[in-house]
């Protein structure tokens, strides 16, 4: 007799998102005239730019000639995308090799995946709040105990607290955690880790034989050259952590999916030598994945040529000047924002004592504004409100407008 798997059960009743749409459907159903603002669901908006659409053309067209034509290829990836890739973190002061990079359809899938070459018995600790797939995939694992939905938590796993009085960066665990997921820039308060914070992790992992699971989705939003774009500026990072990174937000390619994970040779484990952990991962991707879509990846070179580089960061500027227009805006009527200078997010302190459902609800009844509720991040989250830079000018420009007018708080 077939039986589910039971920690399918154990995840909290409905996801963020859908239930963002569920309410969203039911107030347009009563307000049919009303014209809807989305600030919330990070999905971008502007066109891919021209040097980006010629290479994805490229792809296909490659499809077309006997000369050039490829069916299955290299489930790692291109090895002249691997190769620029590396070129790119070279910039950064980063040496990688081809080998330690693995092309996939994005970093979601990545996130979600990449914990299944490690033991079902370890320990995890998250960012809290957090993109609600680090958490999620590790309760289909089964590395959590109950949901408990009065503190929006589960059982078994770690939070390290993201406040105000740590500008939402947080301390490693006090206790031994085996597994820590950090995301910087950070999905949803758009807090950025400073070296000497990120040092502090890696001197954890490293003195516990603990393994970093860093999401640098967002890296090419840091305008501060100060701050790091990737955890192996860190000395000591390449023993201890793997990173994580996409196309989908810094060259629009949420729709067409691609992205990468480093799993350098140096990492290693309490009971495993470098160079297994990737040799694992590389096993993981040929058994279950056939690799990222050829036409995708000639997409991606494009994305990494020079022209594809100056043109990628023109949509990142739009997207960074919607975040100003966002931020100075709410901040005129008296609310507290945080995020949106090295970040496409801007996390808000939700007015008085209202939840961030309540917020959520008052937002798009009075100004048809939607954003997405912190709680749905995780217990920290509670009290905060994330918003989304990601859309056009003039609907960016007309949301403000119809916040500023006509919230009552």
């Amino acid at each position: 007799m077939a039986k589910i798997n039971p920690h399918y059960r154990k995840l909290s009743a409905g996801y963020l998102f859908p239930e963002i749409s569920r309410r969203v459907a039911a107030f347009q159903k009563e307000n049919p005239q009303a014209k809807i603002y989305r600030l919330g669901i990070g999905n971008t908006t502007e066109p891919l730019p021209p040097a980006v659409i010629n290479g994805l053309k490229n792809g296909v067209e490659r499809l077309a000639s006997l000369k050039t034509y490829s069916g299955y290829g290299d489930e790692q990836g291109e090895l002249a995308l691997r190769e620029s890739l590396a070129a790119l973190y070279l910039k950064r002061g980063v040496t990688l090799r081809p080998g330690e990079l693995f092309i996939s359809d994005g970093a979601k899938p990545d996130s979600g995946n990449i914990q299944s070459i490690f033991g079902v018995d370890n320990l995890v600790a998250f960012q809290d709040p957090a993109y609600p797939v680090y958490v999620d995939s590790n309760v289909i694992a089964g590395r959590s105990d109950s949901y408990n939905s009065e503190s929006c938590s589960y059982a078994g796993f770690v939070y390290m607290r993201c406040s105000e009085e740590n500008g939402f960066i947080p301390e490693p665990p006090a206790e031994k955690a085996d597994l820590i997921y950090l995301c910087s820039p950070n999905n949803p308060t758009g807090a950025v880790a400073s070296h000497q914070q990120l040092k502090k992790f890696v001197d954890y992992a490293r003195k516990y034989r603990a393994v970093i699971i860093f999401d640098a989705a967002y890296a090419d939003f840091i305008t501060d050259p100060a701050l790091p774009r990737s955890i192996y500026e860190v000395d000591g990072a390449f023993e201890c952590a793997i990173e994580i990174n996409s196309f989908s937000k810094s060259a629009g390619f949420t729709g067409v999916r691609l992205g990468w994970a480093v799993v350098p040779q140096a990492l290693s484990v309490e009971d495993s030598e470098p160079g297994e952990l990737n040799r694992l991962w590389l096993r993981r991707q040929t058994t279950f994945f056939n690799g990222a879509s050829n036409i995708a990846q000639r997409g991606g070179l494009a994305v990494l040529s020079p022209e594809g580089q100056v043109e990628c960061k023109a949509v990142i500027n739009l997207y960074m000047e919607n975040a100003r227009l966002i931020r100075e805006g709410l901040q005129q009527i008296g609310l507290t924002i945080y995020g949106g200078v090295n970040a496409p997010y801007l996390w808000l302190k939700t007015p008085g004592s209202l939840t961030s459902w309540e917020f959520f609800d008052q937002l798009l009844s009075e100004t048809q504004v939607v954003g997405t509720p912190g709680s749905g991040f995780g217990p920290a989250g509670e009290g905060y409100f994330r918003l989304s830079a990601f859309g056009h000018r003039a609907d960016i420009e007309a949301a403000v407008a119809q916040i500023i007018a006509k919230l009552k708080i």
